[in-house]
């Protein structure tokens, strides 16, 4: 019984025109478009975080001849929540916003143009030490945050784009 449900299952799926994402795996359309992705650098310390971040998910650099190029542009804001009666701040609010560009590079057209953008909370103590260091880890977790909603925003434009191709 629990054999034919599956079988069920997965019969309505193929019908429903569903398909993994990254299908043939390294030699599919998605993983060599996403090889193909060049990303110039960014400035500032979340921007080197970011395109580390991007690099690790787009793949090896210099792997492959670039086809494309992904500019992208970083707005990081540190802003106060919580102000006590004394005036000083016990929340901030971490705020990284990406507006980026997905260029073709033999055309020199842009397929995407898009934001990302992901905020996190930070608690302020008597330590400015430890207050600097949630701020600088903040910055980290939100650059992986942004990068992974850019490279799956990429990797769904390759692959409409190559599907659209065939």
């Amino acid at each position: 019984m629990r054999t034919m449900l599956l079988l069920a299952a997965s019969l309505a799926l193929t019908a429903c025109g569903l398909q993994p994402m990254y299908a043939g795996g390294a030699s599919g359309a998605s993983a060599q478009g996403i090889a193909a992705v060049e990303v110039p650098a960014i400035a500032g310390r979340g921007g080197w975080l970011v395109k580390n971040a991007l690099d690790a998910r787009l793949g090896v650099a210099g792997q492959t001849t670039p086809q494309y190029r992904l500019d992208v542009r970083l707005d990081d804001s540190l802003e106060a929540l919580g102000v006590l009666n004394d005036d000083t701040i016990s929340r901030e609010r971490r705020i990284l916003r990406a507006r980026y560009q997905l260029i073709d590079l033999a055309t020199n057209s842009v397929l995407l143009d898009a934001t990302a953008g992901s905020d996190a909370g930070i608690d302020v103590v008597s330590s400015e030490y430890a207050t600097i260091a949630a701020e600088q880890k903040a910055l980290e977790n939100l650059a992986v945050d942004v990068a992974d909603r850019i490279a799956t925003q990429v990797a769904v434009t390759l692959r409409t784009r190559a599907v659209a191709g065939r």
